[in-house]
């Protein structure tokens, strides 16, 4: 057989190695984290549940769900060990400001586009172009006529007589 042949198969069998290896270090690393956790560390489990570990024995762990929830977890079943600026992040919503005297990004654009003039100039200067949102004020729609009044009436009645009494068919429709 030449090299050639041999090649394909050769790297194939390299690329496997690669794999099965990078795989047994996350699986070694994994195994060493959950071998490292302690009582009151924060975890989080492999179905996404956050807990405070109570007691760690050889393959369980007991876990503090909440007040009064005590759980019983394999140690595989335990995603991941967190550290208790990330878990209080979590869980508690307590944010660990390491940058206090640093700028606050504000929640809105607002502050980015202020200007040094004073509110009510920006106030006037934005009422000076009028926006047309297709609506028509009442001043500009025309008074009605008596005449139009008592047709509308009219209309109104005809069709409250035409509620009260439903029209009678023969179960054909036009609509066909």
């Amino acid at each position: 057989m030449s090299l050639v042949t041999l090649l394909p198969f050769i790297v194939l069998i390299g690329a496997m190695f690669l794999m099965t290896r990078s795989a047994k270090k996350k699986q070694q690393a994994a195994a060493n984290m959950r071998n490292e956790m302690q009582p009151g560390s924060g975890i989080r489990t492999i179905g996404g549940m956050y807990a405070t570990v109570k007691e760690v024995n050889e393959d369980t762990v007991l876990v503090d769900a909440g007040p009064g929830v005590d759980l019983l977890f394999a140690k595989n079943a335990i995603g991941a060990v967190l550290s208790d600026d990330e878990y209080n992040r979590i869980v508690h919503g307590i944010e660990h400001d390491l940058k206090s005297d640093s700028d606050v990004v504000p929640d809105d654009a607002s502050s980015l586009t202020e200007t040094d003039e004073p509110a009510a100039d920006a106030a006037d200067a934005s009422d000076d172009k009028s926006v047309d949102l297709g609506k028509k004020d009442t001043a500009e729609e025309p008074a009605e006529t008596p005449a139009d009044t008592e047709a509308e009436a009219e209309t109104e009645a005809a069709g409250a007589k035409t509620d009260e009494e439903p029209k009678k068919t023969d179960g054909d429709s036009e609509a066909k």
